[in-house]
């Protein structure tokens, strides 16, 4: 076999390689403020407020929300390669810059152009990942990617920590240079897909041809009910993806009686190690179980869910650092199991040339769930019922799994 030959059969692992250190920094970017609001707060006051700070992190949410249809439309008909370079260039250098604010409406006009940029990135690099892995290892290749998000996210628990040795503006001032720097090694390294007629893949700067224009593409996606279906159960799971993300650092400090420094990384590590392992789970078991049950990426997906349902009330009723590792370590199971078949499960009835844009809209709902339940929760907080909030959200992700489970019914693994 030639070098060439087998530079392109091992080219679509990497890909998931390369966007695997970019989905890496977009999680770590936006993770790593939620651990550092006592060291910031020393320098920024209104940060004190728990309402304030829930502002700052939905405001990221809500812009990232509103963005992501428009992003997944420009995904759909521009060089992916060309829009994860810019997208990773502009929010690292949003990181960098929020290192030299000195007051809170600064780090809240960052954060809204952070949600803009980091937007760009998520339905343009699933569906490069998609397009590239078909068939039999296609969960697992957008489940290996989605670990570069756990680990982001586990690493953005360590902001306290480097604040707390160093100061919050040097961590900012480094995490943005690491981006800004990984963002022109891919330019030399990343390239789009392009369909030959065999329908292999081959490397290529070209972008995909014969577009479907932008309303008529929005036309076909929301006249779908599977797609409404879909839409709904993934919104609805965003709400303790997103509590978990931005509250759960507060409720181990709160609930077990320990510093920031500390449970940030406690939380963030145990989600992320957890998710991990329900990513190698639920990859591969999906893409088995898809090709003896067209509904298995589905059913592996629903276990996902049926797991987070009991440790999202452990997490808010439980008591003690064993019951609230435990939990975390459940939740992040079922949320690796689920997280990892999500792109998959679209893919059964979008289109190829419609997934970005597909995938876009799931984000704009999932997000701005997201922004609510942020939002809510840190009013929750103030008044001493996170842990009970936490509980309510397991109720609701036993209707998502419901809806899941009747309504969804495939015909292809593959919808062209």
């Amino acid at each position: 076999m030639k070098i060439n030959d087998k530079f392109a059969k091992a080219y679509p692992w990497i890909i998931v390689a390369l966007l695997w250190v970019v989905a890496l920094l977009n999680y770590m970017d936006r993770q790593m403020l939620s651990t550092m609001r006592e060291a910031m707060q020393i320098d920024i006051v209104e940060l004190e407020s728990a309402a304030n700070f829930g502002k700052l992190m939905a405001v990221f949410l809500w812009i990232y929300g509103v963005i992501s249809p428009f992003a997944g439309a420009v995904a759909d008909r521009v060089s992916r390669k060309w829009l994860i370079i810019a997208s990773l260039g502009v929010w690292s250098a949003v990181t960098l810059l929020m290192g030299f604010c000195t007051s809170y409406h600064q780090i809240l006009w960052l954060r809204a152009l952070m949600g803009v940029s980091e937007a760009l990135y998520i339905p343009a690099g699933l569906s490069l990942i998609a397009d590239y892995h078909e068939g039999k290892s296609r969960s697992f290749a957008i489940g290996i990617h989605m670990t570069g998000l756990y680990l982001g996210q586990a690493a953005g628990g360590f902001g306290a920590t480097f604040a707390a040795t160093f100061s919050w503006q040097e961590t900012f001032h480094w995490f943005g240079i690491i981006g800004v720097v990984y963002a022109f090694i891919l330019i030399l390294l990343l390239h789009e897909k392009r369909e030959s007629s065999d329908r292999t893949a081959s490397v290529s700067e070209t972008p995909r041809t014969a577009k479907i224009p932008v309303l008529k593409g929005f036309g076909m996606i929301f006249s779908n009910i599977a797609f409404w279906a879909i839409l709904f159960f993934f919104a609805s799971t965003s709400l303790p993806g997103w509590a978990t993300k931005n509250w759960l650092p507060t409720l181990f400090s709160e609930g077990l009686g320990i510093p920031m420094a500390s449970a940030g990384p406690i939380s963030t590590i145990t989600i992320a190690v957890s998710s991990f392992i329900g990513i190698l789970i639920g990859g591969p078991l999906s893409d088995k179980w898809v090709r003896r049950n067209l509904k298995g990426r589905i059913y592996t997906s629903a276990i996902g869910l049926a797991l987070m349902i009991p440790s999202l009330v452990l997490l808010g009723l439980g008591s003690g650092l064993a019951a609230a590792v435990t939990a975390g370590l459940l939740f992040g199971v079922g949320y690796g199991m689920f997280d990892t078949n999500n792109m998959p499960i679209l893919c059964q009835f979008v289109p190829a040339k419609l997934r970005a844009t597909a995938y876009g809209v799931m984000n704009m709902t999932g997000v701005i769930a997201g922004a609510v339940c942020t939002q809510v929760l840190g009013s929750w907080a103030d008044a001493g019922n996170l842990g009970l909030a936490f509980a309510v959200l397991g109720c609701i992700t036993a209707v998502a799994l419901i809806v899941q489970l009747t309504v969804l019914r495939p015909v292809t693994d593959d919808m062209k």
